[in-house]
Order: C-alpha cells, then sequence, then structure tokens
C-alpha cells in the first residue's frame, strides 16, 4: 500500500511524469523555513553559488527537510523501500528579475545510469503564474532523453543555460501552482520550464532529487549522496553524513569538496569550472 500518494498519484506520475500539489507541512511550518533561510541572509548575504547546491549538508533544518516522513514516502511509493537524496538546490527568483529556466530535461547532465529519479520541489512561498512557477510537458519522460544546447545565458537559472534543441509546444504545458510547505514531483525526463519573476514577491524553492539505491554514477569516478530510507545494499555512492550544527566547519570543508567534484561531472565537456548561478546539476 502507498504511504504517502495515492494509486491515482502514482498512476500519474507514470504516465504524465509529474504530481502536484501535495501537502508537505502546514504554511506556517513552511514560513518559519523561510525565515531561517532569510536570517542567514540577513547576516552574511543573499544566498548564492555553491552554497544554494547541497545546502542539506550546512543547515540542519534542511538536512530534516530532505528526510521529511511526506517526501521520503512518496519517494518510496514511486521507488521503493530504499532511498537515496542525490541532491538539492534552491531556486530562489528575486522579485522583478529576468532570470528564467529554459525548457530542458533534468537528466541531461546529471549521468547517472538510468531515470529512476524524481524531484520534490518544496515551496517555501507562493508559486504562482504571477512569480514565475515552473511549467510541464505531461508526458514527455515518455520521451527519452532530448538533444540539448548549451547557451550559458546570464539570465538562464541552469548550469549550462541548456535548452533542448528542438521546438516545443509550450501550448501543451501546465502550470504547477503551490502554496508554501506545498510539493510537486516530477520525473527526471519531464521537459519544463518556468518564466522571469515580475512581482514584487521573492519565489523559493527547494529541490531534492531522489533515486533508488540501485542507481549509479557514470560520468565521475565518485559520487556521494544521503541514504533517507531502507538499506544500501548496493553501495554505488558514497554515504554523507547528516550535520548536527548549522556550519559546522567539517561539514562546509566536505560541502566545498562535494560541490567541485560534482561540478567536473556537470561541466564535462567544457572549459566551464564554477557553477553559473549557484543552481547546481541541473
Amino acid at each position: 500500500m502507498p504511504k504517502v500518494l495515492t494509486a491515482a498519484q502514482v498512476e500519474q506520475f507514470r504516465t504524465l511524469g509529474y504530481v502536484c500539489p501535495i501537502r508537505v507541512m502546514s504554511e506556517d511550518e513552511a514560513g518559519a523555513l523561510r525565515a531561517k533561510m532569510e536570517a542567514f541572509e540577513a547576516a552574511n548575504g543573499t544566498l548564492k553559488g555553491d552554497m544554494r547546491h547541497k545546502s542539506h549538508l550546512l543547515f540542519t533544518w534542511l538536512a530534516d527537510l530532505i528526510h521529511h516522513p511526506v517526501i521520503v514516502g512518496a519517494m518510496e511509493d514511486l521507488y521503493g523501500p530504499d532511498i537515496l537524496c542525490w541532491s538539492s538546490t534552491f531556486f530562489v527568483k528575486e522579485p522583478r528579475t529576468t532570470s528564467f529556466v529554459s525548457w530542458h530535461q533534468d537528466s541531461t547532465y546529471w549521468g547517472l545510469n538510468r531515470p529512476d529519479v524524481a524531484t520534490a520541489w518544496v515551496a517555501l512561498s507562493e508559486s504562482t503564474r504571477d512569480n514565475g512557477a515552473m511549467e510541464v510537458i505531461p508526458g514527455t519522460h515518455l520521451l527519452s532523453q532530448i538533444p540539448h544546447k548549451d547557451t550559458f545565458s546570464k539570465d538562464n537559472m541552469l548550469s549550462r543555460g541548456q535548452e533542448i534543441a528542438v521546438e516545443v509546444d509550450a501550448g501543451k504545458a501546465v502550470m504547477l501552482e503551490l502554496k508554501p510547505g506545498e510539493m510537486s514531483l516530477h520525473h527526471v525526463l519531464l521537459v519544463h520550464g518556468s518564466a522571469p519573476n515580475p512581482s514584487p514577491r521573492r519565489r523559493i524553492g527547494f529541490a531534492a532529487r531522489y533515486i533508488p539505491t540501485s542507481v549509479r554514477q557514470e560520468a565521475g569516478e565518485r559520487d556521494s549522496a544521503t541514504l533517507v530510507a531502507g538499506a544500501d545494499t548496493f553501495g554505488n555512492f558514497e554515504h554523507e553524513p547528516r550535520p548536527a550544527a548549522d556550519l559546522e566547519p567539517a561539514f562546509v570543508a566536505l560541502h566545498r569538496d562535494i560541490a567541485e567534484r560534482n561540478a567536473r561531472i556537470l561541466y564535462r565537456g567544457t572549459s566551464v569550472k564554477d557553477f553559473n548561478q549557484g543552481t547546481g546539476p541541473r
């Protein structure tokens, strides 16, 4: 029996490639997480660069979030009892900015051996048509990998500014609007993107990507992930520890090493060495 998703939602993920919305926590709880993020920013400046990628290794409240029973239970419904959180990324669109996400598939440069990957996109603010919510093209996850081209556009929030190299029928798009504390789930091959945020409000999302433990990395010599459910009998990934306090020096150093290693995977075949706008493995 499913833990979180209904049988209909599991079937929708299989056939359409997404499920939305799913309530993870109350709006007040989501607001408390947003307050933690913005308290850090008030003291240290806007969260950017590598700090937006795998932030669950830096902050205990994000480590708790990737282990949230609603999120993990939904992943178990999709992929079975043994689950790793492979990565996480903040996607923050500031008010009245031109940042956007082009039509793309997440799988393009991730280097994983098969597309058994789902993203939980958790809203810490409203995510609406007005402030640049995600749009998806239902069913495109059944098309396998589509050719992409790199643009390295300064306004594109994706690491390489990658975009699908064939025409996308935007008339088929579905807008995934979310209230704070809700999440959407989408398949790694699903075509999706989002428009700029012309509104006066921040759009804050935290995306965590999950895989069954049988998946492996093929593009790099090493990779790491966090075990969030069951057991790992495959050993394809180094297991990441869980921080006991925010910004522990040992975890800051570990996070830096992992970010550099992941950049080599993500940017293989280019001369780029650093994350573009800090969005991590997109």
